[in-house]
């Protein structure tokens, strides 16, 4: 009996744990081929590799995000195969069993839930005696009939084989995301969450959990998602984790989805102090900063030490944070939900993630959807549009504000100029994202590509048009952050130069005999004329930019800024500023 097991990620670079998985458990009794596409890929593609496969039995791995686009391929599948066995699993179909089992006809089997020892007992059967009745945990047609067999006790994990070690995935570690788990199940019950229907939290041994990541990371790993819902949840066992990468990460880099407000300061500690900068990212979910709100979803947060664990972390400068929100919980209107996003930017985070609420099959939320007044989408994602205190018009709006928090903030294209704007121009950091996403949807732009250049004039279009004070000083600090995008001297520039090339000239011509104008790290560089019009870049801003950088003052002052790009060292141009007076009383 040829099996496959396939599914369509959002991107390449991602990869299907859970097919590993299943491939593992099954491989002693089974040929269990695995082949994984995207969401991107065309129908007929791959339906079209499926058929040249010849399999007996496909099973899918279905999600919010690629269920539709699998139904298609299922549909055309049964028609060019009609006698391939079509069995789905994931968490997408593993709630509503019978509504997917009696919409998807084309469907011959659904694995409910956890499904390595399901999957392998069904196929046992499937090549046996075919007593489907015996299988506990899935859902199969009996004549006209949908059956749905009781649900199978959890699975001792450490009877899971370790799915890390097919060969045929070892070349591909580096360039691709491996997903890695050391638990299963969440000690929460947040209503929006799938993970909060399977209660208590179970782990694999830890010695088997090092083995693995050591042979990835031998094996040349450079980016592991941890997917355990909250890492930390287990103190000892999660220190026992980071201390093990800190002495062998070798360069690769581990996120985690941690919870923040039960961070134990030790551990904060901890890792300020021994991990290496740049290894970990945490991902923390924060949704809301409104207390009813949080009771009503069942979310115990305490924001306050949560921001403190966000601090320190910060402060620490080891660690990038991604923090998330939800728009769109229950009983939190517009306003309510401009104060969580500021509460939550006020942490400066390196990412923050705008969500919506998705009312997803199984979870509390979609079973109490009509008391909140939820309109949603009838198909996957399922993302609400509108209740009774958010409604549609507010919802629009609120997309707005995400679009352009991507573009800027979570891109850190101008972090210096938007910091600028936000804690001196607008009334908050959600008034800001929020006027310019106005302005951004009235003129077209989320329906165009963009480039770098792109984002700067329509910053500066945009702040043109709204008369906002200081118009110079910000346009400084644009400039400022447009040079620190490149890692060579770029060869364009968004606005007209200040400075002519005459005046360049004679200015860098200055620098080269002089260059202890610029400080004594510059005269260090012992950078010729030559060199200095090949690798740098010359502008006049009305802002004295070191007194603003080191202590966040404004000085009116014209000043001469100095980029120069390394080409021994092309990670990041480094910087000088000169007043002019200085300059030009040399000159004189």
């Amino acid at each position: 009996m040829n099996v496959l097991i396939t599914t369509l990620n959002a991107k390449y670079i991602h990869t299907s744990l859970a097919l590993r998985y299943l491939k593992a458990f099954c491989q002693e009794d089974f040929e269990v081929d695995l082949v994984e596409y995207t969401i991107k890929d065309p129908a007929m593609n791959v339906v079209s590799d499926l058929f040249q496969r010849k399999p007996d039995v496909i099973g899918f791995s279905c999600y919010i995000w690629n269920i539709e686009e699998t139904i298609q391929i299922i549909s055309m599948l049964k028609k060019v195969m009609p006698g391939v066995k079509i069995v789905l699993g994931g968490p997408e179909v593993s709630y509503d069993v019978e509504y997917w089992m009696n919409r998807l006809t084309d469907v011959d089997f659904i694995v409910v839930g956890e499904g390595e020892e399901t999957f392998h007992h069904l196929l046992t059967e499937m090549k046996g005696e075919q007593k489907y009745h015996f299988v506990y945990g899935i859902a199969y047609r009996k004549e006209d009939e949908v059956i749905v067999n009781p649900p199978r006790p959890k699975l001792d994990l450490n009877r899971i084989p370790s799915p890390f070690y097919f060969e045929e995935d070892i070349p591909h570690l580096g360039n691709r995301v491996t997903y890695f788990e050391t638990s299963r199940g969440c000690p929460f019950s947040c209503q929006f969450c799938l993970s909060s229907i399977e209660v208590g939290v179970r782990y694999f041994d830890i010695e088997r959990t090092k083995r693995d990541l050591l042979h990835l990371i031998e094996s040349g790993a450079k980016l592991i998602k941890f997917v355990d819902r909250t890492f930390n949840i287990k103190r000892e066992y999660a220190m026992e984790i980071f201390q093990f990468l800190i002495e062998n990460h070798r360069g690769c880099v581990f996120q985690f989805e941690i919870t923040a407000d039960i961070m134990r300061p030790e551990v904060l500690d901890y890792l300020a102090e021994h991990a290496p900068p740049g290894i970990f990212r945490f991902e923390i979910g924060v949704q809301s900063t409104n207390d009813t709100t949080n009771d009503i979803v069942k979310r115990r947060q305490n924001f306050t030490k949560l921001a403190r664990t966000v601090t320190k972390v910060k402060e620490s400068g080891k660690i990038d944070q991604h923090l998330d929100l939800i728009a769109g919980l229950p009983e939190e209107d517009y306003m309510s939900f401009r104060k969580t996003f500021n509460d939550v930017f006020a942490l400066r985070p390196e990412e923050l993630q705008l969500g919506f609420l998705k009312m997803l099959r199984g979870t509390g939320m979609r079973i109490s959807a009509e008391k909140y007044g939820y309109k949603y989408m009838d198909h996957a994602p399922y993302e609400i549009l509108e209740n009774r205190v958010l409604p549609f018009s507010d919802i629009v709006r609120i997309k707005r504000v995400e679009d352009v928090l991507e573009k800027y903030w979570n891109a850190h294209r101008m972090d210096i100029t938007l910091l600028y704007l936000i804690e001196r121009e607008f009334a908050s950091a959600f008034d800001f994202f929020q006027e310019f996403g106005d302005f951004w949807e009235k003129r077209g732009w989320s329906r165009i590509g963009h480039q770098l250049e792109d984002l700067f004039t329509r910053l500066h279009m945009f702040l043109r048009e709204r008369d906002t004070e200081c118009l110079p000083v910000i346009e400084g600090l644009m400039k400022y952050d447009y040079f620190m995008n490149y890692k060579y001297k770029p060869r364009k520039v968004w606005w007209t130069h200040e400075i002519r090339k005459a005046e360049q000239s004679r200015l860098l011509k200055l620098l080269a005999r002089q260059p202890e104008l610029a400080g004594a790290e510059f005269t260090a560089l012992g950078l010729d004329e030559k060199q200095l019009h090949k690798h740098t870049m010359l502008e006049i801003v009305p802002v004295n930019l070191s007194i603003y950088l080191s202590l966040g003052e404004i000085k009116r002052e014209d000043t001469l800024l100095l980029v120069y790009y390394n080409p021994e060292e092309s990670d990041r141009p480094q910087t000088y500023f000169v007043p002019m007076h200085m300059l030009r009383e040399v000159s004189a």
